[in-house]
């Protein structure tokens, strides 16, 4: 088994799972900055807890492939949240939903790979 291999295996290792940590606190913090409504602001909030809470979760047991596809789920509803939401309007809150989101994609479909590694060397479920 190579290094990254071996490393990727590990909880609290892998850089893509502490990514999407930071992204979800900026996200559930980004109300302290910007003009937004009651709605947008806990929009943000409990989407930008979410994506931490579940980057904790994958940090926690690397394996679980089921944190990856949730991740990928998180940001895809960040970034389509200013329509859903009706927000476009509030460029702050409008342009932090669209850049987190998609960073939270991408950090998802990156990470997916290693956690399937991790999942088929150590057997989680």
């Amino acid at each position: 088994m190579t290094e990254a291999a071996t490393r990727s295996t590990r909880p609290w290792t892998r850089w893509s799972d502490w990514a999407e940590v930071v992204l979800g606190v900026l996200a559930a913090l980004s109300p302290l900055v910007f003009d937004h409504t009651t709605k947008v602001g806990w929009t943000l909030v409990i989407l930008g807890a979410l994506i931490a809470l579940d980057g904790l979760w994958s940090l926690a047991a690397p394996g679980l492939m089921a944190s990856e596809g949730i991740e990928i789920v998180l940001g895809v509803l960040l970034f389509i949240s200013p329509w859903v939401m009706s927000y476009t309007s509030m460029h702050g809150a409008m342009w932090t939903s669209w850049i987190i989101g998609l960073l939270t994609v991408v950090a998802g479909a990156l990470s997916a790979p290693m956690a399937n590694v991790t999942h088929r060397l150590t057997g989680q479920h």
